[in-house]
Order: structure tokens, then sequence, then C-alpha cells
């Protein structure tokens, strides 16, 4: 009898473990694979007419509504999903129910180009309601790893490993389904939400004990404010993750003209290297610390970030994403366990909704305020601004960084 629970006590861990990063996998792995064709994939859905007349700002200005709408949702709907955890006292079963949102609301923009007289304005309220259905999958997928036993940069790794692996296959692969038709991401999709649906319905559930609106995540940075530094970092590192979605990607085919195949291997070689990297690297978080990754990793984040613009050809400029990609790897799973060792182990959970609802705010910036500097002043200008804003909050927080007591 002991031996038995001993090995359900080891292994069930180790399969939660697999499960929910497999939910998260599937999730950004659906995600990303709209955004090596978003110009062609607005103008099907009627955000313009099919011919853009080489005019990247309103490529621009197109893509950025559409891929804002998601990111509302996200925003606006973190903390009720975890609101609703909380009064029923489960999440693994609204994880489902928010894959499965998530994969109607994918299907419902696919077959928009079907229907007669749907307005744009339509499309983007369906994108809104699937991100909406998206951000519980995504959000309390993330909190449930949050729980596992195992070590904290372990399970982040884990959760930045499906994230970053969920981006990288994503890319590549969106833009080689936008070959074969406009509409077919959309559909690819639909198939890995509702995949994620399945799953996870196979990982155990871990009741919630606090509460994820605005107003809990508050009160928890004002118990431990320290958390609002791995806050601010997320918000950041999110922002330039906006940011290569839209602008990056109307960057990449306006400056080397290529189309959504090529874009999505540039895209690529940023997250595969993001992706295989991840664990090891909240492993290393583990044994040396957050201090040296957060910092010195957002430093060279930056740098990477302007290097890509200058860079003059398209070997040249996948090698600079292969380089933001190993760097933000070194970042990414040593910021969301800071937000673990920071947080009190009962407002774990409130921890995370704010650290994902200032990333989402963070992607949302990126967008918007990525395009609109793209379009208002110049690429360069907009990689200039990004790729230091990630420099600045690494000198201002290295005090603070190094203040904290961490373990």
């Amino acid at each position: 009898m002991s031996v038995e629970r001993e090995t359900r006590d080891v292994t069930t861990p180790q399969r939660d473990r697999l499960v929910l990063a497999a939910v998260v996998f599937a999730v950004l792995f659906a995600q990303v694979l709209l955004y090596p064709g978003i110009p062609a994939l607005v103008a099907e859905l009627g955000a313009t007419p099919a011919a853009w007349g080489g005019n990247v700002g309103a490529v621009l200005d197109a893509g950025k509504w559409f891929l804002t709408a998601e990111f509302l949702g996200f925003v606006l709907c973190a903390g009720l999903w975890g609101v609703a955890s909380d009064w029923l006292g489960v999440r693994t079963p609204l994880i489902a129910l928010g894959a499965f949102g998530g994969a109607v609301g994918y299907l419902s923009l696919a077959l928009v180009p079907g229907l007669d007289s749907v307005s744009y304005s339509w499309v983007l309220g369906l994108r809104f309601l699937q991100g909406v259905a998206t951000i519980g999958a995504f959000s309390l997928a993330i909190t449930t790893l949050m729980d596992l036993d195992g070590g904290h940069g372990r399970n982040m790794g884990a959760a930045g490993l499906a994230i970053g692996g969920g981006t990288a296959l994503g890319s590549p692969l969106g833009g080689q389904l936008y070959e074969v038709g406009t509409l077919v991401p959309l559909y690819g999709a639909t198939v890995a939400l509702g995949g994620a649906g399945v799953l996870a319905a196979l990982a155990g559930d871990q009741s919630p004990t606090e509460g994820r609106d605005m107003r809990a995540i508050l009160t928890s940075i004002r118990d431990r404010p320290a958390v609002a530094v791995p806050f601010a970092f997320g918000f950041i590192d999110r922002l330039t993750a906006g940011f290569f979605a839209l602008v990056g990607t109307v960057y990449f085919q306006s400056a080397f003209d290529i189309g959504a195949a090529g874009t999505g291997l540039l895209l690529g070689a940023f997250f595969v290297p993001f992706a295989l990297l991840q664990y090891p690297m909240g492993r290393l978080s583990d044994r040396i610390g957050r201090l040296l990754p957060v910092a010195v990793g957002s430093v060279g984040y930056g740098v990477a970030i302007v290097c890509v613009f200058y860079a003059p050809t398209v070997p040249t400029a996948g090698a600079a994403m292969v380089l933001v990609g190993i760097l933000g790897a070194l970042v990414a799973p040593a910021t969301m366990a800071l937000v673990t060792d920071l947080a009190a182990p009962e407002q774990r959970g409130v921890a995370m909704g704010g650290f994902n609802v200032f990333g989402s705010l963070g992607f949302l910036t990126g967008i918007v305020g990525g395009a609109t500097l793209a379009g208002g002043v110049s690429f360069e200008a907009a990689f200039l601004i990004v790729g230091f804003a990630e420099v600045t909050i690494a000198v201002v927080m290295l005090p603070v960084l190094s203040r904290l007591d961490v373990q």
C-alpha cells in the first residue's frame, strides 16, 4: 500500500506537469499559427480591399485591431476566470471550457468569409470572444502548474518550454499553411484548441484559494510590493512579443520582399531557441538565482532586438533573431519563477493572475504602440524604442533585484 501511494505521489505531479504544459503548448501554437500571414488574413476577413497597394500604414492598422481585439479579451477577463475558479472550487473543467470556447471562436472566424454581409466590426467581436475563452485555458493551466511540487524554476521552465514550443512550431507551420490557403491556419487553430480541451480533462485538479480580480491583484502588490518587479519585466518582455507579432511580420515582408512562409521561418528563428532553452534556463535559475538571468539577460535581449532591424539580409536577420531567442529564454522562466518566489503561498494564484494581466497589457502595448510608431514615424524608431525599453527596465530595476531575498 505504501509503495503504491509513494508511486502515485511521485508520478502524479510529473503527469500533471506534462498534461498542463501540453495545454499551454496547444494554446500558444494555435495563437501563433496566424501571425506570419496577418496582413493577408485580415484582408480575407474583410478589413481592407484585397489589394493593399503597398500601403504599409494600412496593413499595420488593420492587423493592429485584429490582434488588439484578442488581447483586450485577455486583459479584461483573465481576472474573471480566476474569480470563477475560486467560486466554483475547480480549475481543470474551466481550462477545458476555455479551450473548447477558443476552438469555437477560431472556427467562427474561419467561416466568416463564406457568409454574406458580415462587417469587420463583427469579426473583431468574434476575435474578442475567442480571446476571452482562450485566456481562461492559458492562465488557469499555468496557475495549476504553479501548485505542483518539484521546484518553481522547473514548473515555470515547463510552462516556458510549452510557450516557446508552441510559438516555435506555430510560426513556421503557420507560414506553410498560409501557402495552402489563407483560412487554413484558422482551422489548424481550431483543432489545436479542441485538443487542449480534451487534454485538460486528464490533469489533476488544484482548487484555488484566492481571487484574481484586479482588486485582489493590487492587494497582493500592496502586501508584497516586491512582486511588482517581475510584473514590470513581464510587461516589457511581452511588449516585445506583441511588437514582433505584427510590426516584425510587416517589417520582414516589406524590407525583404518575402511571403508568409519566409516570415514564418524568420519568426521561428527566434522561437525555436526560445523554446528549446526554456527548461534548462529555468533549472539554471534555480541554481544561480534570478538576478543574473533577469537583469543581464534583459539588457542583451533589448540590444539584440535593435540588431534585428540593422541586419541587412535575410540570413543576418535570422541570426539576430536566433540571438533574441537565446536571450529571451534566459529571461522568461526566471521572471515567472520570481513571481512564485515572491508571492505568499496563499496568493500565488493572485500573483500569476496579475503577471498574466500585466503581460497581456504589455503584448497589447507592443501591438498598438509598435504599429503606431512604425506607421507614423518609421520602423527604425519602433525597433529602437522597443529594444531600449527592455534595456532601461533592466538598468532601473537592477538595484531592486539585487536587494530581493529570494532563495
